[in-house]
């Protein structure tokens, strides 16, 4: 007798693990084409385009636009099925403000309990998106900013708060328009916030880092309308993918 044989709930376990497995691998690749902006705000998704590009089954498909949808980045519609949710200005406004509050305690809890070793490890980031910065690369300075971002959650050591955190920044991500590539004299400003944020939880100074961070996030917003107000005047851009310096 085989060991499977002998086990007569083994199949249907695999199975289960295959099928949770195929759901998170479809759930990351479509986020990737979003996030990446290969997949625009507006368009559809649909379960057997998807499923049959992929060579899988519809089951992990529909659960990964479930998936999807709780992340914030899809939206299912009655009778339109589903598709990549749309971010307004307003909506983008309310959740800068959510970000703003979240930051804050960020800063705060990332100063009490982020090592040495972290903290260099924020300097070097900084330091990175510094030259992208001065090189006026856009594409360098992105991924840096939102993985220093990113790295300042963790570092907070609250699970319940990087997962709220990573669905505001996935909603602000849906937000698109040609203004970091026209902002590029944000990135020195932007920089020095930066810097500024890592000392003071160098110095295990809590309510300044948070302090900091709240105030950065605001800036940025402000420095979003601003740049849209000059974009009135020019002529419509190619889209690509707004966030916060």
């Amino acid at each position: 007798m085989t060991k499977a044989a002998a086990r007569p709930g083994a199949s249907s376990a695999i199975e289960l693990l295959r099928s949770q497995s195929l759901t998170s691998l479809v759930q990351q690749e479509l986020e990737r084409r979003i996030l990446a902006g290969d997949i625009l705000p507006g368009d559809k998704l649909v379960e057997q385009e998807v499923a049959t590009e992929l060579n899988i089954s519809r089951g992990p498909v529909r659960e990964a636009f479930r998936a999807l949808e709780q992340a914030g980045l899809v939206v299912t519609e009655k009778n339109r099925g589903v598709s990549v949710r749309q971010v307004s200005l307003q909506e983008a406004d309310e959740i800068y403000e959510v970000r703003a509050g979240l930051d804050e305690m960020i800063g705060r809890l990332a100063a009490e309990r982020a090592g040495e070793a972290d903290i260099a490890e924020l300097k070097t980031l900084v330091e990175q998106m510094r030259l992208a910065g001065k090189g006026q690369d856009v594409g360098a300075y992105y991924p840096l900013n939102i993985r220093f971002h990113d790295r300042l959650a963790q570092l907070a050591g609250n699970g319940t708060l990087l997962a709220a955190y990573r669905r505001l920044i996935n909603e602000l991500h849906l937000f698109r328009r040609e203004t970091l590539a026209r902002g590029h004299d944000a990135f020195p400003t932007s920089t020095r916030e930066h810097a500024a944020i890592v000392e003071a939880i160098a110095r295990r100074d809590a309510g300044l880092a948070g302090q900091l961070l709240f105030q950065h996030v605001m800036k940025s917003r402000s420095r979003l309308h601003q740049a849209l107000e000059r974009d009135e005047t020019l002529p419509p851009p190619a889209l690509v993918r707004e966030t916060t310096p």
